[in-house]
């Protein structure tokens, strides 16, 4: 199997070494975006923003192979605070992936300085 690698500059600079995006040509795979404004570096307030802002970066990244979120198959999500948050977070989430929805971790974890974190595996369809 042969598969792409893509780093864009309109996407947030990558925290190390890892790519953006990985096309096999029939499942795309992104990497865990933060809520970082790519344009600016800026981080929103509150865990319904960050999440918003993480949904446009993975819609950004996805767009870069010709794919949009009504392609998404799974998430995986990483949240700083779990109980607190999961609510506002599900809100967002809810508006921009909409049904049938995507099958979804979400799991808390200790992120660097952010509430939120997505990553998300697509599918091109024939």
């Amino acid at each position: 199997m042969t598969w792409t690698a893509i780093t864009s500059p309109d996407l947030p600079k990558p925290a190390g070494a890892y790519s953006h995006v990985i096309d096999t040509g029939t499942l795309v795979f992104t990497a865990g975006f933060g809520p970082q404004d790519p344009a600016t570096g800026a981080i929103p307030d509150g865990v319904e923003a960050q999440t918003e802002q993480v949904i446009d970066n993975v819609e950004w990244a996805l767009a870069a192979v010709g794919l949009g979120l009504s392609d998404v198959v799974k998430t995986t999500v990483h949240l700083q605070h779990l109980d607190r948050d999961f609510a506002a977070y599900d809100l967002a989430y809810g508006r921009r992936f909409t049904a049938p929805h995507p099958v979804r971790t979400t799991v808390g974890s200790t992120l660097a300085g952010i509430l939120v974190e997505i990553d998300a595996v697509a599918v091109r369809r024939s």
